[in-house]
């Protein structure tokens, strides 16, 4: 599902508001889930990410500066505190135990290490792009697997809540941008949500294709039966809650890092001529 100087402490605590600490269940749960290494990874992908924003929106100031707010917006105990206040939010407390329990089972554990050891590979460009290779090749033999991962993503509604979580730190961006003052008018709201759903059909093949690569790649170790048995979980009341309740932790996280960097961006385009 985008700072260190003393400015970046008071836009820190804006984009995430401190709550209270979840729960041992909660936090129990989130160990299972592997959450802190995802938050890890997450941010690694940020940083990779927002170089690549800061080189096409102000490349002679892409660097230090930039660099600076960019590491401080990604602070991993401010993400996860975000993402745990979404998260508890909007679980139901009754479910806890039987999911910690299917994600403290050998499959669920097992499941667990293969998305975190996936999503780390793909930081490296050449294995992204083998890994690419690769999908397609089993897309073109119309590999049984590929639709077997159709299914599941269907059943954990991945695309469509990607995709409006994408829109949603898209316009939480832009709206930051525009209270900068980065634009060189005034932007109403209706012209900044024309802007954000005018990249909803772009946003949504690339999420379908890193859905079916990274998935691919994660479950590829496991055989079909365990996919199936995974599969069977998610459709469970318990599976549905969670996906739901991590979908809200994520892109409440994504939404606050969003809102940062508009404003941290906004702060480097407004004192370029300065």
């Amino acid at each position: 599902m985008f700072r260190i100087p003393i400015l970046f402490a008071t836009l820190l605590m804006a984009a995430f508001p401190l709550r209270a600490e979840p729960g041992q269940e909660v936090l129990r749960l989130g160990d299972a889930l592997g959450m802190p290494a995802i938050i890890e990874i997450m941010r690694v992908e940020g940083i990779n990410y927002s170089a690549e924003l800061g080189e096409s929106m102000f490349p002679e100031r892409a660097g230090g500066e930039w660099q600076n707010l960019v590491e401080g917006i990604y602070d991993t105990d401010q993400m996860a505190q975000a993402t745990y206040q979404g998260f508890t939010a909007n679980l139901n407390p009754q479910y806890i135990g039987v999911l910690t329990d299917f994600f403290e089972s050998p499959l669920g554990v097992e499941i667990i290490a293969l998305e975190i050891s996936a999503r780390r590979a793909l930081l490296d460009s050449a294995v992204e792009d083998a890994n690419s290779d690769h999908v397609a090749s089993l897309m073109d033999a119309d590999d049984p697997r590929i639709d077997l991962l159709t299914r599941f993503i269907e059943v954990n509604n991945l695309l469509e809540a990607n995709v409006v979580g994408g829109l949603n730190s898209n316009f939480a961006f832009f709206t930051a941008l525009a209270e900068g003052g980065a634009y060189p008018g005034e932007q109403t709201e209706d012209q900044l949500l024309q802007d954000v759903w005018s990249q909803e059909d772009e946003i949504r093949e690339d999420t379908r294709i890193w859905l079916y690569e990274f998935l691919s790649m994660a479950y590829s170790p496991l055989s079909d039966e365990k996919l199936e048995e995974y599969l069977t979980f998610s459709q469970t009341p318990e599976g549905q809650a969670l996906n739901i309740a991590l979908f809200a932790g994520f892109d409440g996280m994504f939404d606050g890092i969003s809102r940062g960097l508009g404003v941290a961006a906004a702060q480097i385009m407004t004192s370029e001529d300065l």
